[in-house]
């Protein structure tokens, strides 16, 4: 897998279509390689004439690791965030957006498309806030702006989604991921047991095995400040999808980001969780890849008419 040396890191990474194509960037959620995008879902935008980088987050996939940061202690952050402090988690959502700017930067690509989806949403929230120069529009699937007071994840899926294998084992980390996958999926879009054992192995033999990096992560995501005043000062096409039947981050979540983003549009499915079957890959490629077709038409339009 290539890499590229981006925020003092390195970045893997995998593009997918023609290099002078349009590009869409692609950032996943929490402790999820680059495989947790489908390939039909990036094959099938690359055939709809776009360069598709999907990358490795830090601490995640063949990216850098960072060990020396220690294990959070995750209970202890959350408690003092009910206790209405703020604690330090080892890096921010924030440099996990720049490390996908400095991506950017060093495969010469100078605006994208930037499509995040749970974990990742947040993160390409901060892109387009942070990085607004590199940021052509923004998808933001199944995630939020951590606004306070916006409905909770159901318990059961959210333990399924945080279980430790009983062993590093390959059996016992694919049938804990395929428990979860399965406990955080919608009822609209279903997938057999074959489908979804190869989709989590996939992952699971491409990324090392590393409990305390998926804790940093969910760190950052605990320390987060909400985004919802940030996103008001976006300036650029916006598309939220969201699942209604999403038990980890409810629908609520979604339309609050449409709503914050001034002029995004909002797509909000029945029957959709919080997970990325095959059978969701046709809902997602057409929502996708209309939206940043149609905000590719928009930009070529002044220079057709002058």
């Amino acid at each position: 897998m290539p890499q590229v040396r981006a925020n003092s890191l390195d970045i893997a990474y995998e593009s997918i279509g023609r290099d002078g194509d349009p590009a869409i960037l692609m950032i996943h959620g929490l402790a999820t390689p680059l495989t947790g995008w489908p390939d039909s879902l990036c094959e099938g935008l690359a055939l709809r004439g776009f360069r598709v980088v999907r990358f490795d987050n830090r601490e995640i996939g063949r990216s850098t690791f960072l060990p020396r940061l220690g294990a959070p202690d995750l209970a202890a952050m959350m408690a003092e965030r009910v206790a209405g402090r703020t604690p330090v988690a080892p890096y921010s959502l924030d440099d996990m957006a720049a490390d996908a700017a400095a991506l950017l930067d060093g495969l010469g690509i100078k605006r994208a498309h930037v499509v995040g989806a749970s974990m990742g949403g947040m993160i390409a929230q901060l892109v387009a806030i942070n990085h607004p120069a590199k940021t052509k529009s923004l998808v933001s699937i199944m995630s939020t702006t951590g606004r306070p007071g916006l409905p909770r994840e159901k318990r059961e899926a959210m333990q399924a989604l945080t279980a430790l294998p009983a062993s590093r084992s390959r059996a016992d980390r694919i049938a804990t991921a395929l428990a979860a996958v399965k406990a955080i999926g919608g009822p609209g879009f279903p997938a057999r047991d074959e489908e979804r054992r190869a989709y989590v192995g996939r992952s699971v033999d491409y990324t090392p095995y590393d409990p305390p990096a998926a804790a940093r992560h969910l760190a950052a995501v605990i320390v987060a400040p909400p985004r919802h005043d940030r996103l008001k000062a976006l300036k650029i096409p916006a598309l939220v999808i969201h699942g209604a039947d999403d038990p980890i981050i409810p629908a609520a979540h979604g339309e609050d980001t449409a709503r914050s983003i001034p002029g995004a549009e909002l797509l909000i499915v029945p029957g959709l969780g919080h997970d990325f079957t095959e059978s969701a890959v046709a809902l997602y490629l057409e929502a996708i890849g209309d939206f940043v077709a149609k905000v590719e038409a928009l930009e070529r339009a002044p220079a057709s008419l002058s």
